[in-house]
């Protein structure tokens, strides 16, 4: 089929004389789509969102740069995630896509626009889901292939199993681990043989996996006596928000008692964990944002500290991870267009944009580099990872320390770490 740039390219051949000149040098007005889970069972991906895109026109028209940003929900929902992508390519004719929160959103945005040929910045899922999940044959290595116009940062499987093993080798166990693996793109990727299950064995680890269900399940028996029957002294998991919640409650309830939980996703968010009430204190999660991380904005000149309390102050409520995640998309957006002769340019731009080396609120942002392996990284640029803790305080609320930081010394221990029994 031809595509909407191609059928551009080849229609306006005619009149390329009459539009030769800069995007700047005419005024145009540089338009960004951006798609997240606004709403549904991942809303809470995208709190910063209104945040953060005001700051970033603001910014933008400081260096004299006009900007439009067109905000998508996916609803939580992939096919929604793709209906909204072809109304940002075909009805709005975005330049440029900005993309965050899980694969179930990131995945089919990316894929509508690389069929499109429109340059997509993608961030905040896994890079092997994003990568491997929107290959033609997943189960096929030798038929990956680099994509042309997707860019991804944020860090891989294997970073998030070393943080939880770090932590679990701080305590004394028995080895054995239950793992609440669900349905999804996450799921599936960390139950695969590129996620937890070969680097569990090497380590001498047991691992309990009752299968995968089916997120917004009401009833978690199964996988509860599951791993009350392989004594499990740790449980591991990646569910969404409301099912750990669902889970967790029904597994005090029925005598689970594990000495370490350690969830990605679910327990990223400070209501999440305020929701388990004191069930939630002592909970492990990754962290890949904090205010206590070294870095500072290439948007705005803030620290991570001064970049949450603003925040705190904007939206009155507590940081959130996905803050430095999303500031750091429209860190990489903005360099790109700085640095093209024509930001309307989709091609010019896939290309600026994978040429990027930019120190951003979350790390330096550089791909073509080798801590991924060589298949991936046109695509993909990794960013640090540490763990953290929540801890319960006087007044019910949680704060979150960082315990661990094995595979990013530079960012500070916060905290020690405490077992739940």
């Amino acid at each position: 089929m031809l595509s909407r740039r191609s059928f551009l390219k080849t229609g306006a051949a005619v009149t390329a004389s009459a539009i030769a000149l800069p995007a700047f040098a005419k005024g145009t007005t540089i338009k960004i789509g951006y798609v997240s889970p606004q709403s549904g069972p991942l809303s809470a991906f995208a709190q910063a969102d209104a945040y953060v895109i005001e700051n970033f026109i603001k910014a933008a028209a400081a260096e004299g740069i006009s900007v439009e940003v067109i905000a998508k929900d996916s609803q939580s929902n992939p096919n929604r995630a793709a209906e909204v992508a072809r109304e940002l390519i075909v009805r709005d004719e975005v330049h440029l896509i900005c993309v965050a929160s899980t694969p179930e959103t990131t995945n089919p945005v990316c894929t509508i626009a690389e069929a499109e040929e429109i340059p997509v910045i993608s961030s905040v899922a896994p890079w092997q889901p994003w990568f491997i999940g929107q290959q033609g044959n997943p189960a096929d290595p030798a038929s990956w292939q680099a994509f042309d116009y997707v860019h991804h940062f944020f860090w891989g499987l294997e970073d998030n199993v070393g943080v939880f093993m770090n932590m679990w080798d701080k305590f004394d166990s028995n080895k054995s681990v239950g793992a609440l693996w669900p349905n999804d793109g996450d799921g599936n990727a960390w139950a695969s043989d590129v996620g937890m299950p070969p680097a569990l064995a090497a380590a001498g680890y047991k691992l309990t996996d009752p299968g995968r269900y089916q997120n917004l399940t009401d009833d978690f028996s199964a996988q509860i006596n599951a791993f009350k029957q392989a004594e499990a002294d740790i449980m591991v998991g990646i569910p969404i928000p409301p099912d750990f919640t669902t889970f967790w409650t029904q597994a005090k309830q029925q005598g689970f008692n594990p000495k370490m939980v350690s969830v990605a996703k679910a327990l990223l968010f400070p209501e999440s964990v305020a929701a388990l009430g004191e069930l939630g204190h002592n909970m492990t999660c990754e962290v890949w944002w904090s205010p206590n991380h070294p870095y500072t904005s290439s948007l705005t000149g803030q620290s991570c500290a001064d970049l949450a309390g603003e925040f705190e102050d904007y939206a009155k409520r507590q940081w959130t991870m996905p803050l430095g995640f999303v500031h750091a998309l429209f860190e990489v957006a903005l360099d790109a267009i700085k640095r093209a002769e024509d930001p309307t340019d989709g091609d010019e731009m896939a290309e600026l944009i994978g040429a990027t080396s930019l120190d951003t609120a979350v790390g330096k942002i550089e791909w073509n580099r080798d801590n991924v392996p060589p298949f991936a990284q046109k695509n993909i640029s990794k960013t640090p990872l540490v763990g953290g803790q929540w801890r319960m305080q006087d007044d019910g609320s949680f704060d979150l320390v960082i315990v661990e930081n094995g595979l990013a010394p530079e960012i500070p221990l916060t905290g020690e770490l405490e077992t739940l029994s």
